[in-house]
């Protein structure tokens, strides 16, 4: 960076030259060092990628966290591999412990980004001195969502497990089915079905077919879970 008032002639594209060889990645040099002196926005966007990454990745485990609460006063609507014994403290509870360790990880990562953040603005004129604390922020960033997206894929992803025959029952008995056949029936029709549905614990299937509102062939094919899904052809 810099002017290179004092430099050799040819220093900066030597230092690069041995810097990519150590390093063996395909360095560039900045094409305006002065601008390079006193902005560090390239690195903030980067930082600011890196986020977004940990933020999806860290919703992805959130998601895991809650389809797999149970088995029976949660979701359950998942199983996620059993990775220690148990909780510390409740015999037989098996604790998210990866997807647990891979939010920390986003915390992390979005706190390094705050860093990057203040330390880009806090430059003055041609100089931003903070270019340290900027790259080590970075470097962990990278660090920590490389390992922690490998072992949420090895030791979590991977080993995932449903039950195909309890989410299909679960799908059936929701009430929620009755969205699908508003377009046939009409909202005041669905919305009676759905009342009585919650009211008495039978099933929307069950009702519709008993009000005569379709036929059985026609039913089951607005409520294919292909359709439900917006998957059918």
């Amino acid at each position: 960076i810099g002017t290179g008032l004092n430099a050799p002639a040819g220093y900066a594209e030597s230092a690069r030259g041995h810097l990519a060889a150590l390093t063996g990645l395909p360095l560039t040099t900045s094409p305006d060092l002065i601008e390079a002196t006193s902005d560090v926005g390239a690195f903030v966007h980067l930082s600011g990628v890196l986020k977004r990454v940990a933020l999806k990745i860290s919703k992805i485990c959130n998601d895991l966290r809650l389809l797999s609460s149970g088995p029976r006063a949660g979701l359950n609507d998942l199983q996620l591999p059993a990775v220690q014994s148990g909780s510390s403290i409740m015999p037989g509870k098996v604790n998210p412990v990866i997807p647990e360790v891979v939010n920390q990880i986003a915390y992390q990562v979005v706190g390094y980004d705050m860093t990057v953040t203040m330390a880009a603005e806090g430059g003055q004129l041609q100089l931003n001195a903070f270019e340290p604390v900027i790259a080590h922020s970075i470097g962990l960033s990278l660090k920590h969502l490389t390992n922690g997206c490998l072992t949420l894929a090895s030791r979590c992803i991977d080993g995932i497990t449903v039950d195909e025959d309890a989410l299909r029952r679960a799908v059936e008995n929701s009430i929620g089915l009755v969205t699908a056949l508003n377009p046939r029936l009409g909202y005041s029709a669905s919305t009676s079905i759905a009342l009585e549905a919650l009211h008495s614990g039978r099933g929307v299937a069950e009702l519709v077919l008993e009000r005569g509102l379709l036929s059985a062939e026609d039913l089951n094919e607005l409520l294919k879970p292909e359709r439900l899904a917006n998957l059918s052809d």
